[in-house]
């Protein structure tokens, strides 16, 4: 009841004012029929800040968010459910549900008077450019009588989360380097270590058959080796994503980063559909294997990524030489510097395919003439670095389309030919 009073309308205070005025004067007066007009103007909003402040707490509201996961530049559609729980019939209802600023202004909702146990549903759209996790709600209520003359609002504490990834663009089927790399226990790593006769043995474990025991192998190393179980063939690949502050440019969904972040979840999905064991690996420090949770797991940490000042060259190394799983190995760098570059020649070992796709980010940016000739020669040179250490480049510009783009990382000739061309064109800078 004292927060119906509280949520008296003016309307509500402006009969509490009349039924005041009308005693006072019924009593100067003394007209008993204007002081039962004054009880009656005093009444009416009683009833309804009593009337409503009671049926606040007999609502009942569910909200549905179809899909949970949707790419940049999507709509989700938000449904609310709400069922009146009392006995009494409810008044005309606003409905104002809570959301960040990224999916838009907030949505306000009109819901028609609710009778007894009554359930009604509305929806809206929500529309997200910009990749993240965004809290959907509280559910704000305003609740009225049938008169007006008493309004409140309730809040709903449940919320719900939508999840915007990356874009994923189709990539054309191209046969990639290193493709049939096998995976860390595969056969042909394993002669090319120690010969055919210790291709299928590895050290004893607790619980292995003595029947599985190589005398061979256990002789020459002095440590018991018995023989491995034939294992499925299995390419691996390595998706880098570079999260240098630094090395990016451009603000909002249509920043270089932005494009890296689609490009790597492009590529993983079409890889992982192509049957390739596949690891991501960020310079923010995410490592996930993408093989048991599907596109959705790696998505949904595709969603958060973000750039990080700290983050340097040596740093995405580390995370990658955590585990040596060789295989094909794709970078998606924003600018290198020539020293940067030389430095990733490290990522070569076990045998690894190393495929660059190397951003001039500032090709992001407006620059003078002057600026804009450095920079190029800076950003070839780089690609250069990584062609002579066994990178295949493939150079990426403001407004390059990965589907356009893609087929290059399989064409095996156009390197020698493309690092002829940057050799000569740093050459001719420098003189």
């Amino acid at each position: 009841m004292r927060d119906g009073l509280r949520g008296l309308t003016t309307r509500g205070r402006s009969f509490l004012a009349a039924a005041v005025a009308a005693a006072i004067s019924a009593g100067i007066l003394g007209e008993k029929d204007l002081l039962r007009v004054a009880v009656l103007l005093a009444v009416l909003p009683l009833l309804a800040a009593f009337y409503v402040g009671r049926s606040r707490y007999k609502l009942a509201c569910h909200r549905s968010l179809e899909p949970h996961r949707m790419p940049v530049g999507a709509n989700a559609r938000v449904v609310l459910r709400l069922q009146n729980m009392s006995r009494l019939p409810t008044g005309t209802l606003l409905l104002e549900d809570r959301l960040p600023y990224a999916l838009g202004s907030r949505p306000r909702v009109v819901l028609e008077r609710l009778g007894a146990h009554q359930a009604s549903s509305v929806a809206y759209t929500v529309r997200a450019d910009v990749r993240g996790r965004y809290e959907v709600g509280p559910l704000m209520v305003r609740m009225t009588d049938p008169f007006g003359l008493c309004e409140l609002t309730r809040a709903f504490p449940g919320t719900d989360r939508l999840t915007v990834v990356p874009q994923v663009v189709p990539l054309p089927s191209v046969r990639l380097p290193g493709e049939y790399t096998g995976s860390g226990e595969s056969r042909s790593r394993s002669v090319a270590v120690h010969g055919e006769d210790d291709a299928a043995t590895r050290e004893y474990r607790r619980g292995d058959d003595l029947r599985r025991v190589h005398w061979k192998s256990t002789a020459r190393t002095g440590e018991l080796m018995v023989r491995r179980e034939e294992q499925p063939w299995e390419s691996r690949a390595t998706v880098l994503l570079d999260t240098r502050a630094y090395g990016h440019h451009g603000d909002g969904p249509t920043a270089s980063f932005e494009w890296t972040v689609s490009a790597a979840a492009s590529i993983a999905v079409h890889l992982r559909q192509a049957g390739y064991k596949l690891r991501l690996v960020t310079g923010a420090g995410v490592d996930i294997d993408a093989g048991d949770g599907g596109d959705g797991l790696l998505l949904d940490h595709l969603a958060e990524v973000r750039l990080d000042q700290r983050v340097e060259i040596t740093t995405l190394m580390q995370h990658v030489r955590q585990r040596s799983d060789g295989g094909l190995i794709i970078g998606l760098f924003g600018t290198l510097s020539t020293a940067e570059a030389e430095l990733l020649a490290g990522l070569r070992a076990n045998n690894a395919t190393c495929v660059c796709f190397l951003l001039d980010s500032s090709a992001w940016l407006n620059l003078p003439a002057q600026a804009r000739a450095e920079a190029d020669q800076a950003h070839d040179a780089a690609a250069l670095a990584l062609l002579q250490s066994g990178w295949r480049v493939i150079g990426v510009d403001h407004g390059g389309r990965l589907p356009a783009l893609w087929p290059q990382a399989g064409r095996g000739s156009q390197g020698f030919a493309l690092r002829a061309a940057m050799a000569e064109t740093v050459a001719g800078g420098v003189r």
